[in-house]
């Protein structure tokens, strides 16, 4: 992880802090959980301040339907 974060902060031409220092994981142990998950990402351009509304950015995905068969 630290070579890519390296070669896209030289790439853009990116000088000291940039990225975020840790990150955590958590598991989506249900389709509620699922859909709270998505909404925070989501909002996060919102949050960001590059979009007014989370519908405006176009690099958002998709939900995808969690088979539980």
């Amino acid at each position: 992880m630290a070579g890519l974060k390296r070669a896209i902060s030289k790439a853009l031409g990116v000088r000291g802090e940039f990225w975020q220092p840790t990150f955590f994981d958590h598991i989506l142990r249900s389709d509620e959980s699922y859909s709270e998950k998505w909404e925070y990402v989501c909002q996060n351009p919102v949050r960001a301040g590059l979009v007014k509304q989370s519908e405006d950015w176009k690099y958002q995905g998709e939900v995808v339907l969690i088979d539980r068969a």
